[in-house]
C-alpha cells in the first residue's frame, strides 16, 4: 500500500489527516481513506507507536497486506496535534492493540494522545466500527456524548457512559463515529464535510 499524492486544490487543501495504525487494520479501509481524503487536497498521516524505531511495518486483516508507518504518535505534542485537522481510528483491531501498555498504573501512549486530542475543539476525532474500544481507559471522553459503533460494542460503550444511537453515522460536534467498515465511505465523508465548515479550520 503506497501513499496518495493529494491534490493541490481541494476543500481540504492545507489540512492533515491522521490516521492511527497496527496490524489487523482493514486494508480496504485504509486503501480508501488515503486515496478519499487526498482527492479534496488532504494529506493523510499514519501514525503508531513505534517503540524506539523509524518506522514500523503492520499486517493487514484481510489480505496479509503490509504497510510501512514513520509517524511516531508518542511525539504528538499540543502544538503537533493542533497541525493536524483531523485524527482517524479505524475498523479492525487497530484500537484493541493500541490501547497495551507495559504499564498497567499508567495509560497507553495511544490513549494518552487521545486525551490531548479531545482537549482540542477544532481537532476532529472519527471512530469507526470497533475504535470506540481505545477509549476505554478513558470514559470520561465520551461520557453523555452520542455515539455509533459495531454491535458487538454497544454495551461498552454504554457502560462507557455514551449514549448509543442505532445509526450508521452519528456527529457530535468534533466526535464523528461510525458503524462498521462497510460504512468507512460515510465516515470519510462526514469527515470532510465536517472539515469544511469554518469552525473546524485548524490554521
Amino acid at each position: 500500500m503506497g501513499n496518495v499524492q493529494p491534490l493541490m486544490t481541494g476543500r481540504l487543501a492545507g489540512k492533515r489527516i491522521g490516521i492511527l495504525m497496527e496490524s489487523d487494520f482493514v486494508e480496504d479501509e485504509i486503501a480508501y481513506y488515503q486515496r478519499r481524503f487526498a482527492e479534496d487536497g488532504a494529506p493523510v498521516v499514519l501514525l503508531s507507536r513505534l517503540w524506539g524505531r523509524s518506522s514500523q511495518v503492520f499486517t493487514g486483516h484481510e489480505h496479509r497486506g503490509t504497510i510501512e508507518v514513520e509517524g511516531d504518535l508518542e511525539s504528538l505534542d499540543y502544538h503537533e496535534l493542533r497541525q493536524f485537522a483531523a485524527l482517524v481510528i479505524p475498523s479492525g483491531m487497530v484500537a484493541d492493540r493500541l490501547r497495551y501498555t507495559e504499564d498497567i498504573e499508567h495509560d497507553a501512549p495511544a490513549l494518552e494522545l487521545l486525551r490531548r486530542a479531545f482537549r482540542i475543539p477544532h481537532l476532529v476525532k472519527a471512530f469507526s466500527c470497533h475504535g470506540l474500544m481505545l477509549l476505554s481507559g478513558a470514559p470520561d471522553l465520551v461520557r453523555d456524548r452520542p455515539v455509533t459503533c459495531h454491535n458487538n460494542l454497544v454495551g461498552d460503550v454504554r457502560n462507557m457512559g455514551a449514549v448509543y444511537l442505532n445509526q450508521d453515522v452519528v456527529v457530535d460536534r468534533d466526535l464523528i463515529t461510525s458503524r462498521s467498515v462497510d460504512h468507512c465511505h460515510l465516515l470519510a465523508r462526514t469527515v470532510i464535510e465536517r472539515l469544511a465548515v469554518p469552525e473546524f479550520d485548524a490554521a
